[in-house]
């Protein structure tokens, strides 16, 4: 498939997940009529730079870069949301703190799945011995 076709896919995917229609997504860009936008989808015209900020800026679950197919990190969840939301309505400190717990939870997290790959597997009792423990 081609770059354009897979563009298009990943655009009308993010559109359809929040269950907006064309209209409805180009109500919510400065400059991207519904037509335009359809035609993306369809593999038709590709989209430039500006078009995919434009149309990331109003999805708000997606970056320009997924759009235009340069990383593949999907579209937010519900929750990722909701931080990027707490994140851009705090201030420099909070926005801080916000960074630090996140960073102790992935370092809690790393550790958790370490010690659990550590940790030694039961052995099955045999039939007929008793249990000690």
């Amino acid at each position: 498939m081609d770059l354009t076709k897979r563009i298009g896919q990943r655009l009308r995917a993010a559109r359809q997940e929040q269950k907006l229609s064309l209209s409805d997504l180009s109500s919510r860009t400065n400059s991207l009529s519904k037509s335009r936008i359809s035609n993306y989808e369809q593999g038709i015209r590709r989209m430039g730079l500006e078009e995919a900020h434009e149309l990331s800026m109003a999805l708000r679950t997606v970056t320009p870069t997924y759009l235009l197919c340069l990383d593949d990190k999907g579209p937010l969840n519900t929750e990722e949301m909701r931080l990027v939301e707490y994140f851009r309505l705090s201030d420099e400190r909070g926005r801080a703190t916000i960074i630090e717990v996140a960073e102790r939870q992935s370092e809690f997290g790393v550790a958790a799945k370490a010690a659990v790959a550590e940790e030694p597997t039961s052995t099955p009792v045999a039939e007929g011995e008793l249990s000690t423990a």
